[in-house]
């Protein structure tokens, strides 16, 4: 594993950590699904997946505004020369893994509906 690459699991593990404390989203569950950073690590991205998917906007809205708190958290924590300046993401690959899971059975149940 690549320095880079151990940077991004260490910032993806300690902001979930961080989001937990900071983000009062009772309705919605927050995961960070991916950091990347950029080579000179003075940026990066945080994925996060929303559940329930309709609460992302609200979602991406909180971490906007909470972006400097739950950096403080993570700096308290880890041992960082510098925190990269962190642009937020919606991940919605488990939205289009359902829309695919969807229409597979879909096309299962058509089938057998023909096959009999």
């Amino acid at each position: 594993m690549s320095k880079i690459d151990q940077v991004n699991e260490l910032l993806r593990h300690e902001l979930a950590a961080a989001i937990l404390k900071e983000v009062e989203l009772p309705e919605a569950l927050l995961t960070v699904t991916y950091v990347v950073s950029s080579s000179d690590e003075r940026y990066a991205k945080a994925g996060v997946s929303v559940l329930p998917f309709g609460m992302a906007g609200s979602a991406l809205k909180e971490l906007r505004k909470k972006t400097n708190a739950i950096l403080g958290q993570v700096k308290k924590r880890v041992k960082i020369r510098r925190l990269p300046k962190l642009t937020w993401a919606i991940d919605n690959t488990e939205e289009r893994a359902a829309e695919v899971e969807a229409a597979i059975s879909d096309d299962e149940a058509e089938l057998r509906r023909i096959l009999g």
